[in-house]
């Protein structure tokens, strides 16, 4: 019998490709880090400097878990709209929904039409009262108002600038208005906050505000919070109005109201604090129903450190009810107390601080002296050093912040990267910039959400950059300019790039709490649910560690190990980006950090059996089989 042959004399022996062993190209080696003479040293700052950072996370921990208790505050105009249209006055709706946890209430300035409406005042057009009594002087273009409570009408004038008249037609005084005076903030609805007050309901006051008005702010109520309304705080525009309402705020607080700005508002809260306070919009309310407002609200005083819940009815008492119960409910079991909050500002040491911010910096200059072109990275480290600096305008802290939010991501996987067990040295080099991130970047503004972290898209793009530029070779950067210039690309290299630059799109522009990008109906109901039983870890790093893993791994050949741990990198960025939202509590981030760090760990290490286990299907499956058909025809 001749012996069989093979065809293809270029391929491998037989007797290599029908192995049982794994058959997969080792991964593209990266060029090994440069081990500096300084990197000891630099070490042991960065150790040095942990110490007061842990301090500072520690007291920030302490400050949090004291301000756990939140209110449930009721529109009270919209609940008494709706009281009447079901037939029951405004204390019997507003019993009901006691009994499900509401324990203040919002009330706004009382109007001019409110006092028509209620019969404290009589109102009648111009036109009219001079149709009734011809030649009694009342002008056509103007509104006429008569007490019917004594004395209301007369003493409204006093209250604006704008030019009144007396006049007695037919018997009757009346105060003339050259404008429609329905609108004009007539003060506080005093009955409605006694009794609210009596009940012992946590009151937030809206105040609203007119160009006629004389003295803004003279009688507010004595209340504990003040809500403003509109895009701008009352005499914003105006700095002698403003310091006057700054002045008789006095011990009230402003309320921080979630993603409305508010012209002015900083003014005050720098000179009295605030209280973060969270509101949907009515229509958005009752679009998505009961159940994922509640979940918007318990994540809200779970997470975001709101401390007012502004709520407001929906279209039926029985959504309402439903909404509140929920509430409750998803509050209770998330630890959060329904009270009065008693709120105060979260004030750092910034000696501490000071000592904490020569770590950053010392792990800024140890990865450009890491990378294998040192003088490339010093470059590198240092430019990034110099944009953190200037889009924080000079500030050291929140620099100091920035520079270890997009450094320590970098740091692990350009000093290591051999072996899986390097990902643990990554993933706890991005913990200890968490501790710099936090101790550097709280303050009283961040804190309150009024000072967001600046350079969150850096904080993902920089360290991608670090870790992709400590690939290149150790050589002349112009050579190995000329190489990739000259490096041929097949299309299955393009389709990678392409597919690899789209999902790091999607992850830049779906950064943050708001985006570009929105999501589909199953993975918001996904994310509910999740943040409904436990505290939603970040998709970013489901993705991210599991690929730091695999590319670790090795078991991918050519660059596509060097591809996923870049991708990985993401996973230790978001890491950071998790811990820079300083309204979240930490413990409330750090829970979300371990959580996806388990989860990611737990995908990578059973990818990496599976993919193994792909590859040499991919590469035997079929090749047997025609060898016996071969050896059966010879």
């Amino acid at each position: 019998m001749a012996p069989v042959t093979d065809p293809n004399p270029t391929r491998p022996p037989l007797s290599a490709r029908t192995s049982p062993g794994p058959l997969v190209a080792p991964a593209t080696p990266a060029p090994p880090p440069t081990r500096s003479r300084l990197a000891a040293p630099l070490l042991a700052v960065i150790l040095l400097s942990l110490i007061p950072a842990l301090v500072l996370a520690w007291q920030r921990v302490q400050f949090e878990q004291a301000q756990k208790t939140v209110a449930l505050v009721m529109d009270y105009p919209a609940m008494a709209v709706q009281a009447q249209r079901v037939g029951l006055t405004p204390q019997q709706l507003l019993d009901r929904y006691k009994a499900l946890g509401v324990n203040g209430a919002a009330v706004y300035d009382d109007v001019i039409g409110n006092l028509v409406q209620r019969g404290d005042i009589y109102e009648k057009r111009g036109a009219d009262l001079a149709a009734e009594n011809p030649g009694s002087g009342a002008n056509p273009q103007w509104v006429y108002l008569r007490s019917l409570k004594p004395g209301v009408a007369e003493a409204l004038p006093q209250r604006y600038t704008i030019p009144t008249r007396e006049v007695t037609i037919a018997g009757q005084k009346w105060v003339g208005w050259p404008t429609d005076p329905d609108f004009l903030p007539a003060g506080p609805p005093q009955d409605i906050l006694n009794s609210l007050k009596a009940q012992g309901m946590v009151i937030v006051y809206r105040p609203y505000d007119d160009e006629a008005l004389r003295e803004p702010g003279a009688d507010w109520p004595d209340v504990p919070f003040v809500a403003f309304t509109g895009d701008e705080v009352i005499g914003a525009r105006t700095p002698e109005r403003l310091a006057k309402i700054d002045e008789r705020l006095g011990t009230r607080l402003p309320a921080i109201i979630e993603s409305s700005e508010q012209l002015g508002l900083d003014t005050l809260v720098e000179t009295h604090g605030g209280a973060r306070m969270f509101a949907l919009n009515p229509s958005w309310q009752n679009r998505i129903g009961p159940e994922a407002t509640a979940s918007k609200y318990a994540l809200a005083a779970r997470e975001r450190g709101q401390r007012l819940l502004y709520l407001r009815p929906f279209p039926t008492v029985y959504e309402t009810e439903q909404f509140l119960r929920r509430t409750s409910e998803l509050l209770n079991r998330s630890g959060v107390k329904v009270g009065n909050p008693v709120i105060r500002p979260f004030q750092p040491n910034d000696t501490l601080r000071v000592l904490s911010i020569f770590g950053p910096l010392a792990a800024l200059v140890l990865l450009g002296l890491s990378f294998p072109l040192a003088r490339l990275g010093l470059v590198v480290a240092g430019l990034a050093g110099l944009a953190a600096v200037g889009l924080n305008g000079g500030r050291p802290f929140e620099s100091a912040a920035l520079i270890a939010a997009i450094t320590f991501p970098a740091l692990g996987l350009v000093l290591r990267r051999s072996r899986v067990t390097d990902w643990f040295l990554a993933t706890g080099l991005s913990l200890v910039g968490v501790l710099f991130v936090s101790g550097l970047g709280a303050n009283r503004e961040s804190v309150l959400g009024l000072e967001p972290f600046r350079g969150v898209g850096l904080t993902l793009l920089v360290p991608l950059v670090f870790v992709g530029l400590s690939f290149l070779p150790r050589q002349d950067i112009r050579q190995t300019a000329r190489d990739l210039y000259n490096t041929p690309l097949r299309l299955g290299d393009i389709a990678v790039m392409a597919l690899g630059l789209a999902v790091f799109a999607l992850v830049f522009l779906r950064r943050g709490n708001t985006s570009s990008v929105g999501v589909s109906s199953t993975e918001a109901q996904v994310r509910q649910d999740l943040q409904d039983t436990i505290i939603r870890p970040r998709f970013k790093e489901l993705a991210g560690h599991p690929l730091a893993i695999v590319g670790l791994s090795g078991v991918l050949p050519g660059y596509f190990s060097l591809l996923l741990i870049l991708g990985g990198v993401i996973g230790q960025a978001s890491i950071l980006n998790t811990f820079s939202h300083f309204h979240t509590p930490l413990l409330i981030s750090a829970a979300r950090c371990f959580i996806g760090l388990g989860v990611g760990l737990l995908i990578g290490l059973i990818a990496i059996p599976v993919l193994n286990y792909a590859l040499r299907l991919w590469t035997t499956y079929g090749t047997r089989r025609p060898v016996r058909e071969r050896e059966v025809q010879a």
